[in-house]
């Protein structure tokens, strides 16, 4: 039996990272994760790289946009992962309601300054640890894993 795993990526400004995270888990999840991402402060629009960078790996930017959690108090996550380090420490809102919640730091690609090539390789490299990491969740799912295993074992990928 498949597990449909909803996961809820979390990033302060819902600009970048958490944006990158639900494309990617909705690319290699299809019909087994189901993904979303908000902030707690959004920015109101995706940073313009985090859409290039999603194009050139071939993942859909459809229905992609910067939103607030509180728009997503009816999704009921699974797992809420963070992706940002200000966002672990903030206070999640109650609706959270019994999903596990783990972080994965992961840098900042829109903050980096150099060269438009070494930008576009952080996001880049961000993309490829996300996909490695879901890569596993998925490989885990297609093996019959029990939806709780699979939540138990996000905290080590």
């Amino acid at each position: 039996m498949k597990v449909l795993l909803k996961i809820l990526f979390i990033c302060t400004h819902n600009r970048c990272r958490s944006i990158l995270a639900e494309a990617v888990a909705q690319h290699l999840g299809a019909g087994k994760i189901i993904a979303a991402s908000a902030g707690s402060e959004p920015a109101g629009k995706i940073h313009p790289l985090t859409f290039d960078a999603l194009k050139t790996a071939g993942i859909s930017v459809a229905g992609l946009r910067s939103k607030s959690w509180h728009e997503l108090e009816d999704f009921v996550p699974d797992v809420v992962i963070t992706v940002c380090d200000n966002a672990a420490n903030e206070v999640c809102p109650l609706w959270f309601g019994k999903a596990e919640k783990v972080h994965w730091g992961l840098a900042d690609p829109s903050a980096l300054e150099g060269t438009s090539e070494s930008v576009s390789l952080a996001f880049q490299n961000t993309i490829d640890t996300l996909m490695a990491r879901l890569d596993r969740i998925v490989g885990m799912i297609d093996r019959g894993a029990d939806k709780t295993v699979v939540i138990d074992s996000l905290e080590t990928l």
